[in-house]
């Protein structure tokens, strides 16, 4: 796929900012999503891809699986869709580096920050274990790591929960240098090839190299099934022979062989912890191998053994002892004076003060334990051996963030002796807890609900659903009965109600088709008569609601229609005055019209002459009918007389 340019609206909703990365099934963009105003890391699957119906469903599968696990070491992922011929997952975006970065940066790395990174992506795998899912890809280019060392694993593209990790065409997958042996085999998978693939991590963590390489991926995997796998010290001698011993037992052909589950990691690594930062205390003795000396069993995990040097001064035998009495010159014993018993307590008095001397010379210095309650574990670690005091760490469940020191023994500000140990109570965070249902619960009681069982409800949206009422909760996600960090956001789903039907405009149709209309669309159909003169019988006068309207799915709409008015004689009006017969007419229902016509006849003056319809028509009752008014015209003057004295044609030939 080509760069998006910056400001790329995708799906009308996440603005593209800048390319993240790119992989072989995808590119990563930084986008900023426009509805919750936040950056989201948007995976867009590469084009070529989006046809393959077998890539788009590993895709899709991504998406699904990890949105399932909300946990603080896996990334979220928010949404999913498709947009410009292909599909994206909207996740959570971590500003920081991947782990290989950071190993090809900075390895090989102290152990102890070693344990913690491999630790939290232990956790991350328990979590998703716990919930039927093999994530069958961990390698540090899939673990993201921020400036402060917290982890978060992503990718879970060909995770599935299921035992089989083949495709249909039967090609493995996965990555070659961190391949589990009957994965690359196509054997079925486990939480155990997972815990495989970490312990490659944590040899590369350690030394900064894997354990195979090669030109091809084909001879790595065979190298994975056939050869043994070094010991981290051939890379780097200075890998304390406790973690060799968990690298080694972690990479074990035989899945049997390995840690059984990430607690059994877990609680082999926080061992090895205790027991390198003991060794690292100031004042300790560096117990490194030596040649002709024994190693001591180091318990790593259930059907394991490694071992932990003695020093050459352990090898060495107890020192002789001269017989009590004996000369110093092999002579025969020589006669012993008495001594007095003063002498005997001048004696006894003499060496009680020489040894309370040398007890004040030599005995500790007490130390005041610095206060690291609220500090993460490693800083805390650290501060204690800056003072002379060695840790031992104790994890509990707690509220307070993954690593955080809640309790310390003995008390800040208290006195030990220099060396001492003091223990530290460290959080392993909430703890899971279950997602409870909430479905039929209004919002105010889910997040109650949500609530009490140590949930934040995080995001509400609504949906539309026929058998719910609006605003009571149809589910969240995760779903209920999932298991989620104690703590962590969950969406709530409301219903909006049934989904809503546009009313539409029916009014001039004729009755038969406007009903069919609004039954397309799930609608009732009431209807009323009323008489029209304006529209044609059986036609839709109105309706109610109107055209347009948002309507629940079964509601009724009420039609008026057009009903032909009754038919009415019409009276004979002839010979009325206008007034009689225009409230004759309107008493009777009809409109009364009103013209008039010229008449000579007085006795028509004012009077009805005629009317429109005639007297005795069938008209519709309210029908129009025009009446013809007699108006009275003067009579006309008539002009000179032909055959008077003053008048008539002038003479012929005469002039006037």
């Amino acid at each position: 796929m080509p760069d998006l340019a910056p400001d790329t609206l995708i799906d009308s909703r996440y603005k593209v900012l800048t390319r993240i990365g790119s992989g072989g099934m995808a590119d990563v963009f930084c986008a900023h999503d426009e509805q919750l105003g936040r950056k989201v890391a948007l995976k867009l699957l590469h084009a070529r891809f989006a046809r393959d119906a077998e890539f788009v469903e590993r895709f899709r599968r991504e998406a699904s699986a990890a949105a399932g696990l909300q946990h603080p070491n896996v990334v979220g992922v928010y949404d999913r869709g498709e947009w410009d011929g292909t599909y994206y997952i909207a996740m959570e975006y971590l500003p920081g580096r991947s782990l290989k970065e950071l190993i090809q940066q900075e390895a090989p790395l102290d152990p102890i920050r070693a344990i913690d990174l491999t630790v939290q992506i232990l956790k991350a795998a328990r979590f998703a274990h716990r919930r039927g899912i093999v994530h069958r890809d961990l390698k540090p280019h899939n673990v993201l790591v921020d400036d402060e060392d917290r982890v978060k694993v992503t990718d879970f593209g060909i995770a599935r929960a299921g035992a089989s990790d083949m495709t249909e065409t039967g090609s493995i997958m996965g990555t070659a240098q961190y391949l589990s042996p009957e994965q690359a085999q196509g054997h079925a998978v486990a939480e155990t090839s997972d815990l495989y693939a970490i312990g490659v991590i944590l040899f590369e963590l350690l030394t900064g190299h894997v354990p195979f390489d090669a030109e091809s991926a084909v001879t790595v995997a065979l190298k994975h099934v056939s050869e043994p796998p070094p010991p981290p010290s051939a890379f780097d001698p200075a890998v304390p022979p406790e973690l060799e011993t968990i690298v080694l037992w972690a990479m074990d052909k035989d899945p049997a062989r390995r840690p059984q589950d990430a607690d059994a990691f877990i609680a082999a690594l926080e061992e090895a912890r205790d027991h390198v930062l003991a060794r690292e205390a100031p004042g300790q003795r560096t117990t490194n191998f030596a040649p002709g000396v024994a190693a001591v069993p180091f318990p790593v995990g259930p059907g394991a053994t490694g071992s932990q040097p003695a020093t050459a001064l352990d090898a060495l035998p107890p020192a002789a002892v001269p017989f009590p009495g004996a000369s110093g010159d092999g002579g025969a014993p020589r006669r012993r004076r008495r001594v007095p018993w003063w002498a005997w307590l001048l004696s006894a008095l003499a060496l009680a003060l020489v040894a309370g001397g040398i007890y004040l010379l030599v005995r500790p210095h007490d130390i005041a334990v610095p206060a690291v309650v609220g500090q993460d574990v490693q800083t805390a670690s650290a501060k204690l051996r800056d003072a002379g005091l060695r840790a031992r760490v104790v994890r509990a469940t707690s509220a307070k963030p993954v690593d955080q020191v809640v309790a310390e023994d003995p008390s800040a500000g208290a006195h030990a002796a220099k060396g001492s140990t003091v223990t530290l109570t460290v959080s392993r965070g909430p703890g899971d807890v279950t997602v409870p249902a909430v479905d039929g619960l209004d919002e105010k009681h889910a997040t109650s609900a949500l609530a009490k069982a140590g949930l934040v409800v995080e995001r509400t949206t609504s949906q539309s659903d026929d058998a719910v009422p609006s605003g009571q909760a149809i589910r969240t996600s995760p779903d209920a009965g999932a298991s989620v960090a104690k703590g962590s956001g969950v969406t709530l789903v409301l219903s909006s109600g049934p989904q809503q039907v546009t009313v539409p405009d029916v009014v001039g149709l004729a009755q038969a088709g406007a009903r069919t209309a609004l039954t397309d669309q799930g609608l009732k159909v009431a209807t009323t008569q009323k008489p029209s003169t304006s529209a044609p019988p059986g036609n839709v006068l109105s309706q109610s609601p109107a055209a347009g309207a948002k309507v629940d799915p079964g509601a009724t709409v009420t039609l008026v229609i057009a009903q032909a008015p009754p038919q009415v004689a019409v009276p004979d009006l002839t010979g009325k005055t206008a007034a009689q017969a225009v409230d004759e007419l309107s008493k009777q229902g009809f409109q009364p019209r009103e013209s008039t016509r010229a008449v000579t006849d007085s006795s028509q003056d004012n009077r009805v002459i005629d009317q429109s319809p005639a007297p005795g028509a069938k008209v519709a009752k309210g029908a129009p009918v025009r009446i013809f008014v007699g108006e009275l015209q003067p009579a006309t003057t008539p002009g000179p007389s032909t055959t008077g004295d003053g008048g008539g044609q002038p003479p012929a030939g005469g002039g006037a």
